[in-house]
């Protein structure tokens, strides 16, 4: 019998600076009063531009390759708005509108990925950061009192493992900005 080929969960993401994944823990807790449910780890807040799930370890060369040429730009998101969807009874943080910076980076990352053989979901991009899960909600979106200013100067390749407290993150590789 032959084994299985090691295997990997890995997606792309913006990952805050440490002020913003604060700002973010804040709005995350203030939502946990209302909602209910389990609060994500501060250092796990992401925004994931690419999920690409589960693949062979030895793929994840190309994976970053794809990454490699993509040119990174600094975008500049306002987080001012707080969704919720039932169905997964997650709630969540993101902007309104994730302007055509952002869209442009994942529609490259996704070409690229894609040109690597790479298959990926195809469903609609939603900018967000998870901050609740099993949470009481509903289908809502509503402003943010005052909306978060972020900076992302770069996005990363994570690998996701399951672990005892939830998901554990390694960052793999880092893209930084270049103009």
């Amino acid at each position: 019998m032959r084994a299985e080929p090691a295997r990997a969960r890995v997606f792309f993401a913006l990952w805050p600076d440490a002020a913003t994944s604060a700002a973010l823990a804040r709005i995350a807790s203030d939502a946990h009063a209302r909602f209910g449910g389990r609060v994500m780890r501060r250092e796990t807040l992401h925004l994931t531009l690419a999920f690409v799930g589960s693949i062979e370890q030895a793929r994840i060369a190309d994976v970053a390759a794809a990454g490699d040429r993509v040119r990174a730009r600094g975008i500049d998101l306002s987080i001012d708005t707080l969704g919720q969807w039932e169905n997964k009874h997650i709630v969540w943080a993101g902007p309104r509108e994730p302007g055509n910076a952002l869209v442009a980076l994942v529609e490259t990352l996704r070409a690229e990925l894609e040109a690597f053989g790479v298959a990926l979901e195809r469903r609609p991009f939603v900018p967000h950061v998870t901050l609740l899960r099993s949470a009481g909600c509903g289908n809502e979106h509503e402003r943010l009192a005052a909306p978060l200013r972020w900076r992302a100067d770069g996005f990363v390749l994570v690998e996701s493992r399951l672990q005892a407290t939830g998901a554990g993150y390694e960052t793999l590789a880092r893209w930084p900005r270049r103009q």
